[in-house]
């Protein structure tokens, strides 16, 4: 043998090693560690069919359900176990209630994957399930599962809805499947970790048609599904639906909060909607309609708004004048109807003049928190006008305002307070205090959710401190919630300073100011009113308030776009929530029939 044929021949040997050695290789790889053919094989004999667990019940403070889950089904289809020799399409569609061409689109869907399960249709009822039973349509199946209904109807935007899991969500909750249910906003999305449940598995021989044998190895592989934790939520059910009744027909919010606890007594979004609506397969409809309504009701404005907070501000710049010296109780400014230096102008009801610190918030008067905001940010201890800025924006930072509050609602907004930065852009660095003075009233830039402004009034009552707000009391097998939702906040204002705010807030509805409306029989009731300017129609109303004064047990903020005065709209609405959670009733329904008959015309969003 020449020595080149020799090499031709050990050349052919090693290929056929290496050959040989691949084949045995992937061989060993796939008997050993690769069990996708092990899992089709298996397949052809087994059908794992994942059991689904009841989603935790909502409750109220006192123990009403707010949110229930009831039983349903999902029809489930395993394309290449239908029968070959046809089946009856219209009894099928006849006993579970779906249209035709839903159950063959679906079923050309499912025949691109044979061996795979797929989900027709969901929210089957559970006598649907029971006549579809008797049927025996094969390759056909149910799958239990429960769907949310809501006893009181109350709280939509705060309590949130369930929604099939998209691509996002599938992101976050990576042990979701397509088809499966996540909590999409509010209660049902911050809390869906302790909700949702745990997943169970149940395994089932199969013959070559597709038929139920009975239980893989009696059941030893199966696991049970664990049930969501039920919730308690920190609102009164009676509070809630009362708020509604009366925000009903109206834009805007209204939040009440227990001071001592920081916990939200009620919070409404106008408009709201039935959560009811979000359920069920006409689902997809009602959400089409509620995303092209213009007053986007699926929008939580109560966290999520900005608005100026108009007068109900200046209670911030009075506390914030007495704390930094340039400003003492008996202070006086006077007011000819308003504020003017050159040709700049504020304008300010008619009142007496000059005023003190405490009929400046009883009355409301533009003038007086005029002169105190200059004096803060021109305080010559800070060296020119912009270092005063930031130490009153520093200030405003400490009350909440211009950043997330931290509260269990995930889509909480910051809200905004402008910071230097921003003017030096507006205003190529050239500014001054009468060039950001629309700040002194709560105009301009400023923007505060409706919580912020429900959080200022629990500071006031406070007198210098809050805890962070929210929604949820309680979570089954827990000793308590996170430990941040029982911090005291303090704010950079001495608790002393607080006591002459909240006369002038007692004086405004018990005396001589634009509050007096607010006066419930047998309570002292503190409230400043608001009245924010709106470039798009009629001046917003607002309304802060706490009651009783001494060892206060709600702090209220009302929101009405649109509403016009402060005293007009909000101030009334508030008034009687607060009277309804103090005395657990309402004894003025000639009141609650005006709030419930007003007419507000808004241009923005009905055109």
């Amino acid at each position: 043998m020449s020595g080149e044929e020799y090499v031709r021949m050990r050349t052919l040997q090693v290929v056929v090693l290496v050959v040989f050695g691949v084949i045995a290789a992937r061989l060993c790889y796939l008997q050993l560690f690769d069990t996708k053919y092990a899992e089709l094989a298996k397949a052809n004999a087994l059908r794992r069919e994942v059991l689904y667990p009841p989603r935790g019940e909502v409750y109220d403070r006192n123990g009403e359900f707010l949110v229930q889950s009831r039983e349903c089904y999902d029809l489930m289809v395993v394309s290449r176990d239908i029968d070959r020799r046809g089946f009856d399409t219209a009894l099928l569609c006849s006993v579970t209630g779906i249209p035709r061409e839903k159950l063959e689109k679906e079923l050309r869907n499912a025949a691109a994957y044979p061996r795979a399960p797929r989900m027709i249709a969901n929210y089957i009822s559970k006598e649907d399930k029971l006549r579809f039973d008797e049927c025996n349509f094969r390759g056909f199946y149910t799958v239990y599962r429960t769907a949310r209904q809501y006893p009181r109807k109350v709280g939509g935007n705060l309590l949130g809805y369930v929604g099939e899991v998209n691509s996002s969500m599938l992101r976050r909750y990576p042990e979701y499947r397509p088809g499966e249910y996540v909590g999409v906003s509010g209660v049902e999305s911050a809390y869906e970790s302790e909700l949702r449940g745990r997943k169970g598995v149940r395994i089932r021989e199969i013959d070559t048609h597709g038929a139920i044998k009975g239980s893989y190895m009696n059941g030893r592989y199966d696991t049970v599904p664990e049930p969501g934790k039920y919730i308690v939520c920190t609102i009164d059910a009676r509070l809630q639906l009362f708020a509604e009744e009366l925000m009903r027909g109206k834009v805007g919010a209204a939040v009440a909060i227990e001071p001592a606890t920081g916990e939200i007594l009620m919070m409404v979004s106008s408009p709201t909607y039935d959560p009811d609506e979000l359920v069920g397969r006409e689902r997809g409809n009602h959400y089409v309609e509620m995303m092209n309504n213009k007053r986007h009701p699926l929008f939580n404005r109560a966290v999520s708004a900005k608005y100026p907070p108009g007068s109900t501000f200046k209670l911030v710049q009075g506390l914030i004048g007495l704390q930094e010296g340039v400003l003492r109780p008996s202070d006086r400014h006077p007011c000819r109807e308003g504020y003017q230096v050159g040709r700049l102008s504020m304008k300010c009801h008619e009142h007496a003049s000059p005023v003190d610190l405490r009929y400046a918030v009883s009355t409301s008067c533009n003038a007086y928190f005029c002169y105190v905001f200059r004096d803060i940010l021109e305080n010559p201890k800070y060296g020119g006008v912009k270092n005063g800025f930031d130490v009153w924006r520093e200030y405003v930072e400490s009350f909440g305002f211009g950043r997330k509050l931290g509260s269990d609602f995930l889509n909480e907004g910051n809200g905004y307070v402008p910071d230097r930065a921003f003017y030096d852009r507006r205003y190529r660095g050239s500014w001054n205090s009468l060039t950001v003075l629309s700040l002194a009233i709560g105009q301009g830039e400023l923007g505060c959710t409706p919580l912020q402004m429900a959080n200022l009034a629990a500071i006031v009552a406070n007198r210098g401190y809050y805890y962070i707000p929210h929604i949820v009391k309680r979570v089954e097998g827990r000793d308590s919630l996170d430990r941040r939702f029982y911090e005291r906040h303090y704010t950079k204002v001495d608790p002393k300073y607080f006591e002459p705010i909240v006369e002038g807030m007692w004086s405004s509805v018990n005396r001589d100011g634009t509050s007096w409306r607010a006066r419930i029989e047998g309570q002292d009731v503190c409230g400043k009113t608001g009245t924010a300017q709106n470039p798009r129609g009629r001046d917003h109303s607002t309304f802060l308030s706490f009651a009783p004064r001494n060892n206060p047990r709600i702090a209220v903020s009302v929101y009405v776009e649109n509403g016009g005065f402060g005293a007009s709209a909000a101030l009334p609405i508030a008034s009687l929530i607060e009277e309804y959670y103090l005395t657990d009733t309402v004894r003025r329904p000639e009141l609650v029939e005006q709030v419930k008959s007003m007419n507000i015309y808004y241009p923005a969003y009905d055109r």
